[in-house]
């Protein structure tokens, strides 16, 4: 299954929205690279085990499961977070790049590349649809979290 969303960060238009810089962005993502842990749930713990110019490799414990996890930076505009395939998860791939058609009119795009089958048909096509929204609410709360950060404020 491949599936993709934007969430707009900056609307020049609207006041009501807090502007960000691609800087804050970008901080706020190496953020979620650095220490996982609060932007997902069940995360209990997030330890490099390997790091490179532009690569790192984790382990991410969540508990009964442990995956390991390659993550691709090009700083300033993308993140790459590839799954190991192993006996806990299959494997998948997300990108989160930064987009900025116009100026101050910034986006983060979510690409996620996984196993499930994309078979309208397939029995599992309720179950995609779940995973579809739970992976928007979660990026959802990334962006909420990175906001935060931005604004100098706490994690909870």
């Amino acid at each position: 299954m491949n599936f993709e969303h934007l969430i707009q960060i900056n609307d020049p238009e609207n006041p009501l929205v807090e502007t960000m810089t691609r800087d804050q962005l970008w901080q706020g993502l190496l953020h979620r690279v650095e220490n996982a842990v609060p932007f997902l749930p069940g995360l209990e713990s997030c330890t490099i085990l390997e790091r490179q110019a532009d690569t790192l490799l984790r382990e991410l414990d969540f508990g009964p499961a442990v995956i390991h996890d390659r993550v691709t930076l090009v700083d300033m505009v993308s993140v790459r977070f590839d799954i190991q395939p192993s006996e806990v998860h299959p494997g998948g791939s997300l990108m989160i790049t930064i987009e900025e058609p116009e100026a101050g009119f910034l986006f983060l795009r979510f690409a996620y590349q996984t196993t499930l089958a994309t078979d309208p048909n397939s029995e599992e096509r309720a179950y995609i649809e779940y995973v579809k929204s739970a992976y928007h609410q979660s990026d959802v709360d990334c962006v909420r979290i990175i906001r935060t950060l931005a604004a100098g404020g706490k994690i909870q």
